[in-house]
């Protein structure tokens, strides 16, 4: 049950990134009100912080769960992008990932320095 309750945080929130990302036109209010590559960092600054928990509570150690979780994070957005190329009226960028990259570093970073706090 423990590693359920782990990965499925994670697992349901790239679901739900797959899922707007196969729409053509998401979130429209929010997309024309704030960048779009704003959007990206924080979405996978997100998943990040989830994937850096769950590697967290399989017993990793932090310096290898930071690396883990920028990692997954990065992955997942190269995947999402190629997933878009195929979206009609979506693109995919480098600087979309670029910006999923970065959100993922500073979420294993963020969740780092918590966890420090902590123990």
């Amino acid at each position: 049950m423990r590693r359920l309750s782990s990965w499925a945080p994670p697992l349901i929130y790239m679901t739900v990134i797959f899922g707007l990302s196969s729409l053509s036109n998401p979130l429209p209010e929010l997309t024309q009100r704030i960048w779009d590559k704003l959007l990206h960092t924080v979405e996978y600054a997100g998943l990040a912080v989830l994937l850096a928990r769950a590697f967290v509570r399989e017993g990793v150690a932090l310096r290898h769960v930071l690396v883990f979780a920028v990692l997954g994070a990065s992955l997942y957005g190269a995947s999402d992008e190629v997933h878009q190329s195929f979206v009609p009226g979506r693109d995919s960028t480098p600087r979309d990932w670029a910006a999923d990259t970065v959100g993922g570093a500073i979420g294993a970073a963020a969740f780092a320095l918590v966890e420090r706090r902590r123990g």
